[in-house]
């Protein structure tokens, strides 16, 4: 049976538009919005072909609750993702080195969708959550990553331990995220290839998931917090890695 799953808000489902039109069976738009936005999403469905239901908001506000959805919702299939066996193929095909971000137990689809709109604006290759214990990939996380999930492959992996040894068996480097570590990332070599492991909120990095890693690496921290919210720590990570990599490249030309 096809699983149904609803994107919603302006921007994700214009991005969802534009780069997988070919998931949405049909948009539902508020018939009282006619504004220069909405415009703009129903242009990108009807040169998709994806046809348009002009909808009343009691519709719309049953079919997402709670939620804030703008006055357009996308009704899609469950998205082709990258599966847990082409990952090690994945790793071998990629141009340059490997730069990926791993979270461990991140269960806010805030927090998810945050952490996949920053990786997908550093450059990272994919992320990989394990099955269990990890936030879903929903309406509200898509929207919060304002169209990353619709183009940075999601790994689910059944065990996180056993991938980690794999991708370190490939030749990437992994380094985890933890406010004990004595080592900062500053004082790091984050531009070859890469993954960043990320707790879930609250405990941080399991200890199976530390012993896995290559080493530990804390953020520099000068006031009296002594941590930051997973997306934000998640965001200073890979824009560091980016900083650097960036920097390699100049380097090499």
């Amino acid at each position: 049976m096809k699983r149904t799953e609803r994107v919603f808000g302006l921007h994700a489902v214009g991005s969802l538009l534009q780069r997988a039109p070919a998931r949405v069976s049909v948009l539902l738009a508020l018939e009282s919005r006619s504004d220069a936005r909405m415009a703009e999403v129903l242009q990108l469905a009807e040169k998709a072909n994806v046809p348009v239901r002009r909808v009343s908001r009691r519709e719309l506000d049953e079919l997402v609750v709670g939620v804030s959805h703008q006055g357009v919702v996308a009704e899609t299939g469950t998205a082709p993702g990258l599966g847990e066996k082409e990952l090690p193929a994945f790793l071998e095909a990629l141009e340059g080195p490997a730069f990926l971000l791993i979270l461990d137990g991140v269960q806010d689809p805030h927090n998810l969708g945050a952490c996949l709109r920053s990786a997908n604006a550093a450059g990272v290759d994919a992320v990989i959550v394990p099955r269990d214990r990890s936030a879903p990939l929903n309406a509200t996380a898509r929207k919060v990553a304002c169209g990353a999930a619709e183009s940075l492959p999601v790994v689910r992996v059944t065990n996180l331990a056993r991938t980690l040894r794999s991708i370190r068996e490939a030749g990437v480097w992994v380094y985890g995220a933890t406010g004990e570590a004595e080592s900062t990332f500053y004082e790091t070599d984050l531009s070859g290839p890469l993954a960043l492991v990320l707790g879930g909120e609250g405990r941080g990095l399991r200890r199976l998931t530390r012993e896995h890693c290559d080493g530990l690496l804390s953020i520099p921290m000068a006031g009296s917090i002594s941590s930051l919210n997973v997306s934000v720590a998640t965001g200073i990570f890979l824009f560091e890695a980016r900083r650097q990599r960036m920097e390699s490249r100049q380097v090499e030309k």
